[in-house]
């Protein structure tokens, strides 16, 4: 945390350093705009062909093949989820949060992309229907389906607090994946990543730059729907926080499961070309 008096005087010009305009890292001008009234025309035949309950304070994977829709839905009460993504194909290429945020920005909605890691970075999936869409930034900064935290976890869990808690995001991540892919516990946990936060409310505070998070907004019935360009993996964990308004990794706040519904379409979204690998030629240099 920045200390809150600085050890160092202002230069002279100091003002008008703080007054340069911005610049954005990464204009995204050059991608296609997604057409989601394809997408939305497409899901209006659409079968589900699988289903899954994430139990509170656990997780959960299920599968998504390319062309098809998946749904997380707020089933029992409000309730946060942490998402990891993989490739069915290669557990080594998975969702790339850091990258879709500088791409994207640090809360994502319809239209938006999540991106693999390097060197493969393509589109994994593509956010097609949010029913939170009318929450936008709060007064403070915050808003919903962010890309900024990176999961609660029992090794920052012990460090800050102290204590053996096994029910953080990334053990229940780890426990699901190893549970699909029959991977040992230490080999499974080595490819859970950071995360989209589903449903869970946090921004930056203005004084300090911490990363706060309160209370979501989700409710019952609430959702967050995605198209797969590519064959996923997908592992959802059900927060030990609930909606997150006080602790996220706790035995003590009220939580509630998650529903994965996955769906496939009768015919596939007229503008949908799948995800080829990055075009970029690595023999021009690493």
């Amino acid at each position: 945390m920045k200390s809150d008096t600085p050890k160092h005087a202002a230069p002279a010009d100091a003002q008008a350093r703080k007054a340069i305009a911005p610049v954005i890292c990464y204009p995204v001008t050059g991608l296609p705009a997604p057409d989601l009234s394809a997408y939305r025309r497409a899901r209006e035949d659409w079968q589900r062909i699988s289903e899954t309950l994430v139990p509170a304070r656990e997780a959960a994977c299920f599968e998504v093949p390319a062309g098809c829709f998946f749904r997380i839905t707020s089933v029992e009460g409000p309730q946060v989820g942490d998402l990891n993504l993989w490739s069915a194909a290669d557990l080594g290429e998975r969702f790339f949060s850091g990258k879709t945020r500088a791409l994207h920005g640090t809360h994502l909605s319809s239209g938006d992309r999540l991106w693999s890691n390097l060197p493969h970075l393509r589109e994994m999936a593509l956010i097609t229907d949010d029913s939170l869409d009318w929450y936008g930034f709060d007064a403070f900064g915050g808003s919903v389906h962010d890309v900024i935290g990176t999961r609660c976890d029992p090794y920052t869990h012990n460090l800050l607090a102290g204590g053996q808690y096994h029910h953080c995001c990334h053990s229940n991540l780890t426990r699901a994946l190893a549970e699909r892919t029959g991977l040992p516990l230490q080999e499974a946990e080595m490819h859970v990543h950071d995360v989209l936060n589903v449903f869970m409310c946090t921004g930056f505070t203005r004084d300090t730059g911490q990363y706060f998070m309160k209370a979501s907004p989700v409710r019952v019935g609430d959702y967050l729907e995605f198209f797969a360009n590519i064959d996923l993996i997908g592992g959802l964990s059900a927060c030990p926080g609930g909606d997150c308004s006080s602790e996220h990794s706790s035995d003590q706040a009220a939580c509630h499961p998650l529903l994965v519904e996955v769906f496939r379409p009768k015919t596939a979204p007229d503008v949908w070309q799948g995800a080829a690998v990055n075009g970029y030629d690595r023999s021009h240099g690493w």
